[in-house]
């Protein structure tokens, strides 16, 4: 559980440095930075596409776009439960953004987890294709 936690928690972070409603954010910064400091920003924008390849590719190989769709209505469900139970609303575009954020970061999480998870429960380990 604590590996899916640090994953996740990885997961939010990329996209939160990405991208969100405060001022402290990539986007932001290259915005009001960008052309001042530029070796910075193509420093700093490559870091992440790094790291959304390494999420992605990973999230990709482990569950597939239907996998990340399935967890996608999972999540959509699981809201769509608070919303009607009145426990949040989608009123506020603020917190709109920050619960895209942690959707979008559950499903690289989960992407990220999945071949631990599916190993702790079939005994079966994930292989990567060996070209040779």
């Amino acid at each position: 559980m604590t590996g899916f936690l640090l994953r996740w928690l990885f997961a939010f972070v990329l996209l939160a440095a990405t991208y969100n409603p405060t001022p402290y954010n990539f986007i932001r910064w290259v915005q009001q930075n960008g052309t001042e400091t530029l070796s910075i920003a193509v420093l700093g924008g490559l870091l992440l596409v790094i790291g959304y390849i390494i999420y992605l590719r990973a999230t990709l190989r482990s569950i597939g776009p239907l996998g990340m769709i399935l967890v996608l209505a999972l999540v959509g469900a699981g809201l769509w439960v608070a919303f009607d139970l009145g426990w949040i609303n989608f009123e506020n575009p603020t917190v709109n953004t920050w619960i895209a954020l942690v959707t979008l970061s559950l499903v690289l999480g989960v992407g990220l987890s999945w071949s631990h998870v599916r190993r702790r429960l079939s005994g079966q380990a994930d292989m990567d294709d060996v070209d040779e």
